[in-house]
Parts: structure tokens; sequence; C-alpha cells
């Protein structure tokens, strides 16, 4: 008798069991993991740039790095989050040209010289123009045979004394890379 009520009461636990099916549990999405990921692992000129030495030269944080390669240019540019602008960007071409021709054929009308800073070097801020705002320049011809440019471009509502005072910065962050560690 004992064998048949348990039977029973297995039998009907797992008929109560079995009869409904269970309403899936909503599980919510794991949270992205946000990666610190440093701009050397981009590649090109990006392995020239560390955003702990931009944001302690230049003031300003970056954290996304992206680069590219073209012939003898090797190119970075960095940006925060998604925001489009500001962003900076560092361009090292190989080169053959001396300082006569950098000085001749590189260096724009009305930038200014810079001391201190490769063989020979100037800045110059540009006007706003089309979905840019003002961008600050500072152009080197380094040791190596290397031309190497890092401009700094605004959002379009910046004013050009903003872009301007960013001078001294860049050309502190300019005399920190080492070019000439740059391979193709």
């Amino acid at each position: 008798m004992r064998g048949r009520i348990v039977g029973a009461g297995v039998a009907a636990l797992l008929a109560a069991g079995c009869g409904a099916e269970a309403e899936p549990v909503a599980v919510p999405p794991p949270a992205p993991v946000a990666a610190d990921v440093a701009a050397a692992s981009s590649g090109g000129a990006c392995r020239l740039l560390d955003f702990d030495v931009i944001e302690q030269h230049a003031g300003f944080r970056f954290d996304v790095a992206a680069a590219s390669e073209t012939g003898d240019s090797h190119t970075c540019v960095v940006r925060a989050g998604r925001a489009a602008l500001p962003e900076l960007t560092l361009t090292v071409t190989e080169t053959s040209i001396d300082v006569a021709t950098f000085t001749a054929d590189v260096v724009p009308e009305k930038a200014a010289k810079v001391s201190g800073l490769g063989q020979r070097a100037y800045q110059r801020t540009t006007s706003a123009k089309g979905a840019l705002g003002p961008v600050e320049e500072v152009g080197w011809l380094a040791a190596g045979g290397r031309l190497a440019t890092l401009r700094y471009a605004t959002p379009p509502d910046a004013d050009k004394a903003a872009a301007e005072s960013l001078t001294t910065t860049l050309i502190a962050l300019a005399k920190q890379l080492d070019t000439a560690t740059l391979h193709p």
C-alpha cells in the first residue's frame, strides 16, 4: 500500500511538472566591458602617441586612436569617445628634403618659427572652415629624414584664440615624440 501511495505521489508530481512548460526567465544582457586600450595598439604613427602623455603635455584627454599608412606616410588620429571633434592628428612622412627645401616649400606663409624642435619647425593657426573650427598646427623636419605634423582641430563653435592658446602645449607634446623610432 505504501508503495502505491508513494508511486501515486511521484506520478502526480511528474504530471504536474510536465504538464505546463515554465515561462522563460528574462536575463538582462551583460553590460559592455570598457577596456582602456593604448593608442600605440592601433599601429602606424599611433605607436608614437600615448593618451597619458597627450593629457600630461596638452591638457586634454583622448581615448580612441586610429592609424593609417599610405606609402611613406604614417598617420594617427585620436579622439575622445564617439565625438568627431576635437581631434589630434599626427602625420609622419619619410623624406629626403633638407632644411632649405623644408623652409621654402613646406613651411606655410605666415607661419611662426618654432625653436628647439627638430632641424626646423613652424606653427600656425588656421581659421574655421566648413565643419571644422580653427586648427592649430605644428610642423617640423625631424632627424632621420622625417617630416612631421601635429594638428589639433577644434569644434566648429570654437574661436581662433582658443586654438592659438594650444600652441605651447602642442609644441611640448611634439618635443616628446621620437619620430626616428617609427619604422615602415
